[in-house]
């Protein structure tokens, strides 16, 4: 992807962002990467670092309720990908496979060429294109993989209305007429019925799109349903093949990613840890934080180097 023209993130911008943006951006840094300003927030230690991978449509910001508890583990990585949150939203082209290689350039920023990948939705699909990387010995090498909720088998992915809708040749318009009521309502199917965003979280899920004028690349940023089904061999044969210990947590209640994602992936990838939580939905790290931070914990612990 060659640099392209992007109203600039800076990390001024960052820290003085309108008091309605959530407070975990005050303890974020940026880095350009191909001309690009990206948003990232690191915490120091020592050891392999964890690298989280946000999902669609929201960022970084989806970890913050399991940040401290990785603490426990050494150095941990989140960042905005292109198109989303507080890093630049440029007009081109986006590819999972361009966001994959600013995952790589980000660790390398940091001096880290090991890490531990935990990701989440879109974030699952460019942790697959990390271990389609594996056997190309790329710059990155991955110790573990831990996914939750994401549409990692193409066909059993179940997007809503308005993510087709974005993902279709009309995507730029009904990114346009899109808003905040309709979105909340949407954004809200998708968690469990007894695990529902609160109001405030909505409204900096809605920030986190609106920001830098983001509604005009949604349209563009959703064509990864598209990449999903071109790549299916090389992304679901990441998985089927791996060779590191990888663990799929699934909320069983998410209509998009949920109980009905636990055959199809235990019969192509038998190989694969998977746990369900039966109560949530969508975004386990939103709704379960305590049990998904002890399973990633205990997934850790299992799988150190002996």
């Amino acid at each position: 992807m060659a640099p392209g023209l992007t109203d600039s993130v800076s990390a001024q911008d960052v820290v003085t962002a309108n008091s309605e943006a959530p407070s975990w951006y005050r303890e974020c840094d940026v880095f350009v990467h191909r001309g690009h300003e990206m948003v990232y927030r690191f915490l120091p230690g020592s050891g392999v670092p964890t690298l989280l991978i946000h999902g669609y449509p929201t960022a970084s910001w989806d970890w913050h309720r399991i940040w401290a508890p990785l603490a426990e583990l050494g150095p941990t990585i989140a960042f905005d990908m292109l198109g989303f949150g507080h890093s630049a939203k440029p007009r081109i082209r986006y590819s999972i496979f361009d966001q994959a290689d600013l995952a790589e350039a980000l660790c390398a920023e940091l001096g880290f060429d090991r890490v531990h990948v935990l990701a989440h939705d879109y974030g699952d699909t460019v942790a697959q294109e990390l271990l389609a990387r594996q056997p190309e010995k790329g710059p990155l090498e991955i110790e573990t993989c831990y996914l939750l909720n994401g549409g990692i088998i193409p066909g059993y992915h179940r997007p809503t209305l308005v993510q087709k809708l974005l993902a279709s040749p009309f995507g730029g318009l009904i990114a346009r007429l899109m808003r905040k009521r309709r979105f909340e309502r949407t954004f809200t199917r998708i968690f469990g019925p007894d695990t529902p965003p609160s109001q405030a979280e909505l409204d900096v899920c809605w920030g986190l799109i609106e920001y830098n004028q983001g509604r005009r690349v949604i349209a563009a940023v959703s064509r990864y349903m598209h990449e999903r089904r071109q790549f299916y061999d090389r992304w679901v044969g990441a998985l089927a093949t791996a060779e590191l210990p990888v663990r799929v947590l699934i909320g069983a209640q998410d209509p998009i990613s949920g109980g009905h994602m636990v055959e199809p992936l235990e019969r192509l990838a038998p190989q694969v840890s998977v746990r369900v939580l039966d109560t949530i939905g969508h975004y386990p790290q939103l709704e379960a934080p305590s049990e998904v931070a002890a399973d990633y914990l205990e997934f850790r612990r299992v799988n150190q180097p002996a």
